[in-house]
């Protein structure tokens, strides 16, 4: 599917809000194109939740504009959009069956293609067996997978999943993260908030990285990478490495083997060591260049002081 000349999902413009006094969001604007994965990150209290809510109109800024398909948020959305929220909750009695069928046909399908629906979707992503099953007696990662399912089921061209992963077990993570996957090999959008680095690390070509209610980056994953520290793990069995390594490292570290960790300097290359230690006769036993993460990129970017709230699996509503 080509994306050409289409209007952007969503467009946010200098949108601020604030709630008794205290800034919830500030000066934040991005567009989300047509046919991206986006990942939201930021820690527990960033901004993400209230950013996702005024992109849906549940919630007004107050200042600053808001387009959803180029148009104020409102009826013009309707059937357009996917919402998973942060609050988990699905009526007990119903059952998976039920709770798709009735998403969808809020959404503006008939009862019957709701049902045929609801359990062809159940079919796909392996929850067969709980077509009939109460969501009261379902497992959390069931009853998770069977919301996003209601959320997903219109088949919308805009996702915005608020932290789908979190709680999940690891198994239930990668389940999720290939269900998105799947939404967006149909050429569908998507852009999902998390505090858990690594799920925005393989699913997302695109990043936003948020803080104290701010946006302080907007780029690609590559881009966002090049701001993580460039580590380098090195041994060799004769004497002089820590010498030959100093003029290309910001720090060095000494293990009692003698073996050295080290963070290269923002002009240096990993590949500069390599080429000296030849150049010195002076073999190496270990050269391992350390692949950056996301994690230590939103450390680099914004602090240390939000790495505990970045390790955290599950936090509450910002």
């Amino acid at each position: 599917m080509y994306f050409f000349n289409m209007t952007p999902p969503l467009a946010l413009d200098s949108i601020s809000k604030s709630f008794g006094g205290k800034a919830a969001v500030q000066d934040v604007s991005f567009t989300v194109e047509p046919g991206q994965i986006v990942g939201f990150l930021g820690p527990n209290g960033a901004g993400k939740t209230t950013t996702l809510r005024m992109a849906l109109g549940l919630i007004k800024p107050d200042t600053g504009s808001v387009k959803l398909f180029g148009e104020t948020p409102g009826e013009n959305a309707f059937g357009r959009v996917g919402f998973l929220p942060e609050e988990r909750g699905l009526y007990k009695k119903q059952t998976a069956r039920e709770a798709i069928a009735h998403m969808a046909r809020l959404n503006g399908i008939k009862k019957r293609a709701a049902v045929t629906l609801a359990d062809e979707l159940l079919d796909r992503y392996g929850l067969g067996e709980a077509k009939r099953k109460k969501n009261k007696d379902m497992s959390k990662g069931m009853a998770q997978k069977v919301q996003l399912l209601a959320a997903i089921a219109h088949d919308p061209e805009f996702h915005i999943l608020d932290e789908p992963f979190s709680g999940l077990d690891p198994v239930n993570q990668q389940v999720l993260e290939d269900m998105v996957r799947e939404i967006a090999r149909r050429d569908r959008t998507i852009i999902f908030s998390t505090h858990v680095m690594e799920h925005a690390e393989r699913l997302c070509d695109r990043i936003i990285l948020m803080a104290s209610g701010r946006k302080v980056f907007d780029g690609t994953t590559k881009e966002v990478l090049a701001h993580a520290p460039r580590r380098v793990n090195l041994a060799s069995d004769m004497a002089g490495l820590k010498d030959l390594v100093e003029p290309f490292a910001s720090t060095v570290d000494e293990h009692e083997d003698g073996s050295l960790s080290l963070i290269l300097k923002p002009t240096a290359q990993a590949h500069d060591i390599l080429e000296r230690s030849v150049a010195q006769g002076l073999p190496l036993t270990q050269y391992e260049p350390i692949r950056p993460t996301l994690h230590e990129a939103f450390v680099t970017l914004v602090g240390e002081d939000v790495r505990q709230d970045m390790d955290i699996t599950e936090g509450a509503t910002t």
